[in-house]
């Protein structure tokens, strides 16, 4: 590839998270932790989002750790991608 064509490609955006929903059909709520620190006081502290994201053969389970990516809208609150599975959650 040209440095020209390099600078074109778009990278896409991925995030890894648990899985703490997956009643919905081919999609799973996924938790995605991040540690910043605060403005003021200077501690770490944890800040969490949750994320729609669509799993088109109902394969993740709850706690699974997984990758997801994102991509365009495919319904109103979901506009992220299952890309793979990192650590399947232990059954005790």
């Amino acid at each position: 590839m040209t440095e020209i064509q390099k600078d074109t490609i778009k990278r896409q955006r991925t995030l890894v998270g648990k899985v703490v929903s997956n009643k919905m059909e081919k999609t799973v709520v996924v938790s995605v932790e991040r540690r910043v620190k605060h403005p003021v006081f200077g501690k770490i502290i944890v800040r969490s989002g949750r994320y729609k994201a669509h799993d088109e053969t109902n394969q993740y389970n709850e706690g699974d750790t997984v990758e997801i990516a994102e991509g365009r809208p495919i319904s109103k609150d979901k506009s992220w991608t299952v890309v793979r599975l990192l650590e399947a959650s232990r059954i005790i």
